[in-house]
């Protein structure tokens, strides 16, 4: 027997079957004694188009029934290393965008009151700033790779602070990020200026459009960011949306030209060795996904997160 949690197995109970936490793993209520956990946020109050994203939580893990502890690319076992369960939702209040960011950040406070790396099943991409709050309360502000097809850097939205497409802005203007350790990856689309990009190359932050990615492996481009980053402690943030809807159609705003799946693996494989302090993965949204596919991938990306996560053995 070993002390670290394991996923419950397919030949132990059908995978239709089973407890509905991440990868069908053990719950409890609070993160005391683990390594890192999944957390749902149920949120989409803050989405500007198709909302949806507050039924993401429970559809990742429905699909993450589907994933086996070994990762047979990487050679990571982390069920054999780290502490893992799956501490339920945030309780959010749905009919207030405001309060739902200050019980997010509190939530997170919590959690992050044990050395517990978090790793977060959403929701639209508001959370990401409340979230960036605790950790840079915890950690000081930090690096930043952002792996989306929107920059979500707007000032406002219908004249809010608050929402989807603002987080970043946000966490620029609170201090919560190393601004010359910020990397955005797959932006594309149409805009209303060059501003929607190039504010953020303003900053300091570099920008990696989705044409350049294009029929490129991902890997290359990986190692410089890792290397730019170096030891600071550093947020992976993934929306769905960066992938091209040929993969994931389920979310709110998507835009055609994104990235693949492959590439997909790549970058966030390719944060093995960072100094990782949390992640998160955004905006699928089950109405729109009536094969269960842009959940079954987004449960695999989080999965492939918490394979590169400090502590984790690796083949």
């Amino acid at each position: 027997m070993t002390r670290f949690n394991q996923p419950l197995g397919g030949n132990e109970m059908p995978r239709f079957a089973g407890p509905g936490t991440m990868m069908r793993l053990p719950t409890q209520p609070t993160a005391e004694g683990l390594d890192a956990c999944f957390v749902g946020i149920p949120l989409d109050v803050g989405t500007s188009n198709r909302p949806g994203t507050r039924l993401g939580p429970r559809q990742i893990r429905q699909e993450s029934s589907m994933i086996r502890p070994y990762n047979m690319a990487t050679g990571a076992a982390p069920f054999d290393s780290i502490q893992v369960a799956d501490i339920g939702d945030v309780p959010l209040n749905t009919f207030d965008l405001k309060k739902s960011v200050d019980i997010i950040t509190e939530f997170y406070n919590g959690i992050l009151a044990y050395p517990c790396i978090p790793l977060s099943l959403g929701g639209d991409h508001t959370m990401t700033y409340p979230i960036l709050r605790a950790i840079a309360k915890k950690h000081g502000p930090v690096a930043l790779i952002h792996v989306d097809a929107h920059a979500d850097i707007n000032d406002e939205m219908f004249g809010e602070k608050i929402a989807h497409g603002t987080p970043f802005r946000r966490a620029y203007d609170d201090g919560l990020l190393l601004n010359d350790k910020v990397f955005q990856i797959g932006l594309r689309g149409t805009g209303y200026s060059p501003e929607d990009f190039n504010w953020a190359r303003s900053k300091g932050w570099t920008v990696i459009q989705a044409e350049e990615c294009w029929w490129k492996s991902m890997t290359p481009v990986m190692a410089d960011i890792t290397a730019k980053i170096g030891d600071a402690p550093v947020y992976l943030t993934y929306d769905i949306d960066s992938l091209d809807p040929a993969f994931a159609p389920g979310t709110g705003t998507v835009e055609i030209g994104g990235l693949t799946t492959w590439q997909a693996l790549e970058i966030i494989r390719g944060c093995a060795g960072l100094n990782l302090v949390g992640g998160d993965l955004v905006e699928v949204s089950p109405p729109f996904d009536p094969s269960g596919n842009t959940a079954l991938i987004g449960a695999n990306l989080l999965y492939e997160m918490l394979c590169v996560l400090p502590g984790v053995k690796r083949g």
